[in-house]
């Protein structure tokens, strides 16, 4: 296999995870593994501008439910909505209590069932409503839980592409990212993440630090639990799992920023 460069890394991650256009040079595992790691990164160029239009509108005279709603369709746009078709299609396929197979199979579908509609739309409430929330709260708390939240959504991917996790398709995203990070380099990400989430929050003051890294730990926790969920119904992730939980790592961290 080439040498992989940082560069290689960025272009997989920024390339499959976001709008920006950067042209994906190499698919290959090497690659791959690189992207997994950058995801975070890709995360946070997506939750600052969807942060800033926010703020925009917060100075304009808005009102923090308007300012909420914003940042999430900025943050769906930027990513192509991807992530919430994943949510949705992965709502599906486990809601229809179908074997793994034909499970697999709806979720591939590209109509979108009751059990996606209604996991779409709570999950989008749940996401404005703790924006709302946040943003009411100070225009510094609602720009941070924007960013945080991006971020550690896009780190949950990084922590589900570790080694030892299977793909539940032989093709697709889910099978070229399944795997490729190893376990110290997902964990050392995620200590990273967590230790800037902090930082960041202990500019606003020390409660604000300590509930950024709990933040960052629940949201963790919700995703492992789907993963584990997922890997034991469909016999492993595919891009649609991979979607579904970023936007519950998502989700978790607005609700525990909004919070106190």
């Amino acid at each position: 296999m080439p040498s992989t460069s940082p560069l290689d890394g960025l272009r997989f991650a920024f390339g499959t995870l976001t709008v920006f256009p950067v042209r994906v040079t190499r698919w290959d595992r090497g690659a791959a593994r690189g992207g997994m790691l950058c995801a975070p990164l890709a995360g946070l160029a997506v939750g600052a501008p969807a942060a800033a239009l926010g703020l925009v509108l917060l100075f304009l005279g808005a009102g923090g439910p308007l300012a909420a709603v914003a940042t999430v369709a900025v943050t769906a746009v930027l990513t192509r909505g991807l992530h919430l078709d994943g949510l949705a299609d992965t709502a599906d396929g486990l809601g229809s209590g179908k074997p793994a197979e034909d499970a697999l199979r709806i979720m591939k579908q590209s109509d979108i069932g009751p059990f996606g509609v209604i996991t779409l739309v709570l999950a989008l409430l749940a996401q404005a409503a703790a924006l709302a929330q946040a943003y009411d709260a100070s225009w510094a708390r609602g720009a941070f839980a924007a960013v945080v939240s991006a971020t550690v959504a896009r780190l949950s991917l990084t922590l589900a592409a570790r080694a030892g996790v299977p793909a539940a398709r032989p093709e697709g995203l889910g099978a070229a990212v399944a795997g490729v990070v190893p376990v110290r380099g997902a964990l050392v990400t995620g200590v990273v993440v967590a230790g800037t989430a902090a930082a960041g929050g202990a500019v606003l003051g020390w409660y604000d630090a300590a509930r950024a890294v709990l933040a960052v730990a629940l949201s963790l926790v919700a995703a492992e639990l789907l993963l584990r969920h997922c890997t034991r119904r469909l016999g492993g992730v595919t891009g649609d799992v991979f979607g579904g939980l970023a936007e519950t790592a998502a989700t978790t961290a607005l609700v525990v920023l909004s919070l106190g």
